[in-house]
């Protein structure tokens, strides 16, 4: 199982933007072959930064979702309110909690 998390800046007066972004391509996302969870997270000291949090097959597949117009559309719509460059990260779980 792979996770990706993504840290997102946002120009303060454009979150409103990319919340509506994420609620209209959420649950495509969510249906996509090979994607288990994503949800979305704030920084508790940093209103205009985002998380994206998501649980894919396996790489192969995460590159299947990004190499999709689903992507490259959200994509197109997401990076133009960015304030700084995001974030990404590709990490495996080595242990569960109890």
């Amino acid at each position: 199982m792979l996770i990706r998390i993504v840290r997102m800046t946002f120009q303060p007066e454009k979150v409103a933007d990319f919340l509506d972004v994420f609620e209209q391509s959420k649950e495509t996302i969510r249906a996509r072959q090979g994607c288990h969870r994503l949800e979305l997270l704030r920084d508790l000291n940093h209103s205009n930064v985002y998380l994206t949090y998501s649980y894919w097959d396996d790489e192969a597949a995460l590159n299947a979702y990004r190499d999709s117009e689903l992507f490259k559309t959200t994509w197109a719509k997401t990076k133009i309110l960015f304030a700084d460059k995001p974030v990404a990260y590709s990490v495996e779980r080595l242990q569960e909690l109890a």
